[in-house]
């Protein structure tokens, strides 16, 4: 089963507080409808998946898996992805128990991102009663945890985050069927980054053309270059539609193969339907 669908070669991450995109609508209800409406609109413009940060933060964030799960039941046909769940928080086997429920909820569309974890001030703060641990243990355990849900999950995809050469590309290359890069919008940082994942799947003996290349950034689109705010936009993709339709398709040469994007203002949907419409149909 391939990592992703025939649908547009783009997903949205859905706004849900962690960015403090929701803070300004008055009460968690009004606030996870706003972030349903999102979700709603995706799916009706084609977009091929949505997705959600896996953050433990105090609201208004929302938490990753229970909001999935209803985002579920609101759609018909975008994919449902986390970016991405972290390892450390809940048990390898109950994250496959939580995905394979996702994906009989939505009718087979679940996607299962896996990462290493990063955020230590947010781990301390929810009580867990391990130390941080350091990153070669962060890492030995995501290799256990990608090698536990692998069995797991059947056809649900696994994709892994992070861009780290030496260790975790290297799990990309054992476990997954997708890997997710971030916050760049350099063709030659993704095609350096490729390359080692290349190398890696070249010793482990793994197709490389098994794996689904991602890459996840912030989008800011508008139909005017006087009204796209001013720079300097380091990690950011922003522009016109032409201006998009020439990055993306710079990416797409480079080697990736979908995005995961989170759109500036994306609550207004505006910016989710002129992307749809003006740049994600004229990029191979």
């Amino acid at each position: 089963m391939p990592a992703f669908s025939s649908r547009s070669r783009f997903g949205v991450v859905l706004p849900q507080g962690w960015r403090d995109d929701l803070a300004h609508l008055d009460g968690p209800a009004a606030q996870f409808e706003a972030m349903l409406s999102v979700a709603r609109e995706a799916d009706a413009l084609g977009y091929e998946s949505v997705w959600l940060y896996d953050h433990l933060q105090p609201p208004p964030t929302f938490e990753c898996w229970t909001s999935l799960a209803a985002v579920a039941r609101e759609t018909e046909q975008v994919r449902l992805g986390q970016l991405v769940t972290c390892n450390l928080y809940r048990n390898p086997a109950l994250v496959a128990d939580m995905a394979r429920t996702l994906d009989a909820a939505s009718g087979g569309r679940c996607l299962l991102g896996l990462g290493a974890g990063w955020d230590e001030e947010e781990y301390r703060d929810h009580g867990y009663p391990e130390p941080w641990p350091p990153v070669g243990e962060r890492l030995r355990r995501l290799d256990e945890a990608a090698a536990t849900v692998r069995p797991r999950i059947g056809a649900i995809p696994l994709m892994i985050g992070g861009q780290g050469e030496r260790v975790l590309l290297r799990l990309v290359a054992r476990h997954a069927d997708a890997c997710n890069l971030t916050d760049s919008t350099d063709p030659a940082f993704y095609r350096h980054k490729l390359d080692v994942l290349r190398r890696h799947c070249e010793e482990v003996g793994r197709d490389e053309a098994e794996i689904e290349k991602t890459a996840s950034f912030t989008v800011v689109v508008a139909e005017r270059e006087a009204d796209l705010p001013a720079g300097p936009h380091e990690g950011r993709a922003v522009g016109t539609p032409a201006q998009l339709v020439d990055a993306f398709g710079r990416l797409r040469e480079a080697g990736i193969d979908a995005f995961v994007l989170y759109f500036d203002r994306a609550l207004e949907l505006e910016p989710l339907r002129l992307f749809a419409a003006e740049v994600a149909a004229h990029v191979a």
